[in-house]
């Protein structure tokens, strides 16, 4: 990581940069991939399943067989593990259900809002040496309590063809309805075209690499809703002398595993935190199965030292980082300064591990800036909501004037006949 002291405003745009793939060649690839699939199917997920995964699949569903077989093999100290994350996740999506209430807007007229829930939605979870089944709770726990009719899943699958047991076993228990071994950009163009084998959806969850992120973004133009733009992982922490240095490396190190591409950053208003945390991430990272993954992430990471925190947290706001640790001194009265984040942890015992698996909110959050317009995945994410509205015979009176008059100034003539055929025929006697 390296050293960055009191860098000025015009330095924050390079400092904030993400690694990237060149957006032509990735939609280049992207496009490749949805024509092909949408041309010849199976046959294409198939190929691509075998080129990308090395794997020859014939049957790309997850049988019940092969389910069960799964959940066998998942210990029981895991299972019961995902039970607990499912039961915490569980009560807090819960809690963001929305109570209809009908408002009386004007003496007569009465408006109100109710959920309706995506019938299909698509959730796709990574693979590879980390397969994110906590990811799978994330998503499927959410819209089973939204009451989406259909929930689809793709992993891709190792060597031998065979989905990640936790995987299957946290599916099964969530309530996801197919389950598909197919990856990738592949994947996205399965579940928003709709193959044989595959259905389409009306939604697309769940993170992924560029290239998965790529496809999603792809998706959106063919007409299949997204959840948000969920790129490679980071994470930013903002520390003073009140942090224990070995836990904020620990987090940072926590998430430049997720991949190469991820990026962390440490922000301080010390030098000699970054020396200790700097200390801390080279005697940890030394005994992590995933070094090399760590080593390479660190190399596109920062550390950032500041004249005061308050600057930090004005940096943080700029970057809009999917995570941010807040570990300074009264942190909890200093939210109120957090404008952009996907999820913030506060003080020196909220570990981002805690949101990544079982203390209860959605760890499926944007990235790469796009904070300071999306919100990570709630409730809210597999409902669509329906406004409503009822006016009586005496609301249409008390409204209708207001609305003829700003129909006749817009010169929509039939917006204003609709009102006043009414009128008219309430002023006759006709109707009570």
């Amino acid at each position: 990581m390296k050293t960055y002291l009191n860098p000025s405003p015009e330095q924050w745009p390079l400092l904030a940069q993400r690694q990237t793939v060149a957006s032509a060649d990735l939609n280049e690839t992207v496009k490749s991939i949805f024509n092909d699939i949408e041309k010849r199917g199976a046959k294409a997920l198939k190929k691509y399943t075998q080129y990308f995964d090395g794997v020859t699949l014939e049957n790309l569903k997850v049988s019940e067989t092969e389910i069960e077989k799964a959940a066998a093999e998942v210990s029981a100290d895991l299972q019961k593990a995902i039970q607990t994350a499912a039961e915490n996740i569980k009560r807090f999506h819960q809690s963001q259900k929305e109570i209809s209430k009908k408002i009386e807007t004007t003496s007569g007229v009465f408006c109100w809002r109710e959920s309706r829930a995506i019938n299909t939605i698509g959730i796709y979870i990574p693979g590879g040496t980390a397969p994110l089944f906590s990811t799978v709770l994330m998503l499927a726990i959410p819209a089973q309590i939204a009451g989406c009719k259909n929930i689809i899943l793709c992993s891709p699958p190792d060597k031998k063809g065979n989905i990640n047991p936790a995987i299957l076993y946290a599916a099964q228990l969530t309530g996801v309805t197919q389950i598909y071994k197919v990856g990738g950009i592949q994947a996205i163009a399965a579940m928003t075209l709709g193959t044989d084998d595959i259905p389409k959806v009306d939604k697309l969850f769940g993170p992924g690499n560029q290239y998965v992120t790529s496809a999603k973004q792809y998706a959106q133009q063919l007409g299949t809703a997204i959840d948000l733009p969920a790129g490679p992982s980071e994470l930013l922490v903002i520390a003073d002398d009140s942090c224990d240095p070995e836990f904020v490396a620990s987090d940072l190190l926590s998430q430049a595993e997720h991949g190469g591409d991820s990026q962390v950053i440490l922000i301080t208003n010390s030098e000699k935190i970054v020396s200790k945390v700097t200390a801390a991430i080279e005697q940890q990272k030394a005994v992590l199965p995933r070094q090399s993954v760590v080593e390479k992430a660190l190399e596109n990471s920062r550390a950032l030292v500041f004249e005061t925190i308050q600057k930090g947290i004005e940096f943080s706001n700029f970057y809009a980082p999917e995570h941010l640790i807040l570990v300074v001194e009264d942190a909890e009265n200093k939210i109120g300064l957090i404008e952009n984040a996907g999820s913030v942890f506060l003080g020196n015992y909220s570990c981002e591990s805690a949101g990544d698996y079982a203390s209860g909110t959605n760890h499926t959050l944007p990235t790469n800036s796009y904070a300071k317009n999306y919100s990570g995945v709630s409730l809210d994410s597999f409902v669509k909501k329906i406004t409503f509205q009822k006016l009586t015979s005496k609301g249409l009176q008390n409204l209708g004037p207001t609305i003829e008059l700003m129909a006749t100034a817009e010169q929509l003539d039939a917006h204003k006949n609709a009102v006043a055929i009414r009128l008219q025929k309430l002023q006759n006697g006709d109707y009570n």
